[in-house]
């Protein structure tokens, strides 16, 4: 299949593309990295009867890192330093298709803006203060560190 130059290469066709080149390149771990993602996409859009967005596919690659990060966690407690750097190659695989993450500080700038946005005044809104900021930081920012903050913030 020919890409025309004008066209923007979605995500998917991305991971297609670097399956072929691992595939050619004999690299186990980077093409059975890349075979997880796009299984775990084509699980959630089964799930959702359509192809899934952007964001959403965002939302897939952070479960697989929280995933990953959660394994290499319970490998290390298990002492298995095989399984350990396993994870991490996938994680690294998994991280490369995500963007840039969000320092701390537009962390807190997202988090001011959808405070404002919703008028929220209290831990009570603290659904609509997420359902705001959820778009904006997936992919981009860790989700429980973001509820904590939101959370804190609200609190105060």
């Amino acid at each position: 299949m020919v890409i025309d130059q004008g066209k923007k290469v979605t995500i998917k066709e991305k991971i297609d593309k670097d399956m072929v080149a691992a595939a050619k390149a004999k690299d186990k771990i980077w093409l059975g990295s890349l075979r997880l993602m796009k299984t775990a996409i084509h699980n959630r859009e089964i799930d959702a009867h359509r192809e899934l967005n952007d964001t959403e596919l965002m939302q897939v690659f952070s479960s697989l890192v929280k995933q990953r990060q959660d394994s290499i966690d319970q490998f290390k407690k298990g002492n298995r330093q095989d399984l350990v750097e396993k994870e991490e190659a996938e994680l690294k695989v998994i991280k490369g298709f995500m963007p840039e993450q969000m320092s701390g500080e537009e962390i807190e700038a997202e988090i001011s803006r959808a405070i404002s946005e919703t008028g929220a005044t209290g831990i009570k809104d603290m659904g609509k203060v997420m359902k705001a900021l959820v778009p904006r930081t997936t992919g981009k920012a860790d989700g429980k560190l973001v509820s904590e903050l939101v959370k804190k913030r609200l609190s105060a």
